[in-house]
């Protein structure tokens, strides 16, 4: 066994499901330049009412700057990163401005027309964009774009098994959403890629290299948008 099969043998052993031939995924990985995350059971369980509200976790915020910074290494810049949710959560704000991400996305009932909003804004276009989603009303975003890595969700074994028959997603998580499906999915990128080393140990030194994508991320301005009318209308913030 060579130690790129290892390494997925890693993945395989927690649990992962990969939907595609390994030499598959790697092909759509390499060509993703932006990332795209619904909200709601992905970064928490999805939860909703007056003693709840949609929560993020530190493990999935440093393996998204470790992903980010994999691709800064990769392409000498940042990838677009963005939230699209059908709903307004405070905590979604908070994230997006804490990680800096390029855009957020609220109240959007047809997420394809945020896709295509955002790939315009960055200049790529849905074959170049990896998609993190776990339910039905993400497919219509989900099935254009390049990489589909689906959140599992032991409840839902009849949505897992028609995603994975129709070839609606590349890879599902082995983890739910409260239990860091996205740091998995991070990790995995950087596997994928075979940086995850060099990218650990420069964030460890927080050598030069480091810094430079640290100012550079730091700069990045987060824009708010939502559907209204037929078209995408930008807000000063989530709430307004």
């Amino acid at each position: 066994m060579n130690s790129f099969e290892k390494f997925i043998n890693v993945f395989n052993q927690l649990g992962g499901k990969f939907c595609v031939p390994v030499e598959e995924l790697v092909k759509r990985i390499h060509r993703i330049r932006g990332f795209i995350f619904d909200w709601d059971g992905v970064f928490h369980i999805g939860r909703k009412g007056e003693m709840h509200s949609g929560a993020f976790s530190e493990s999935d915020s440093m393996g998204l700057n470790m992903l980010r910074y994999g691709c800064w290494r990769r392409f000498r810049e940042l990838p677009f990163m963005a939230i699209i949710s059908g709903e307004r959560d405070k905590t979604a704000t908070l994230f997006a401005e804490r990680e800096h991400f390029n855009m957020l996305y609220t109240g959007i009932r047809d997420k394809k027309n945020a896709l295509d909003h955002a790939c315009a804004s960055a200049g790529i276009i849905p074959q170049q964009v990896a998609c993190v989603f776990d339910d039905i009303n993400d497919l219509a975003m989900a099935r254009h774009c390049g990489l589909r890595i689906q959140v599992r969700r032991s409840a839902s074994p009849l949505f897992m098994q028609y995603t994975a028959q129709r070839g609606e997603c590349e890879y599902i998580t082995a983890h739910p959403a409260q239990e860091h499906a996205v740091r998995e999915f991070s990790e995995l990128y950087l596997g994928v890629c075979g940086m995850f080393p060099e990218v650990v140990e420069s964030r460890v030194t927080f050598d030069i290299e480091y810094q430079a994508y640290w100012k550079a991320r730091s700069r990045v301005k987060t824009h708010y948008f939502n559907w209204k009318d037929g078209q995408m209308v930008k807000r000063d913030n989530q709430l307004t």
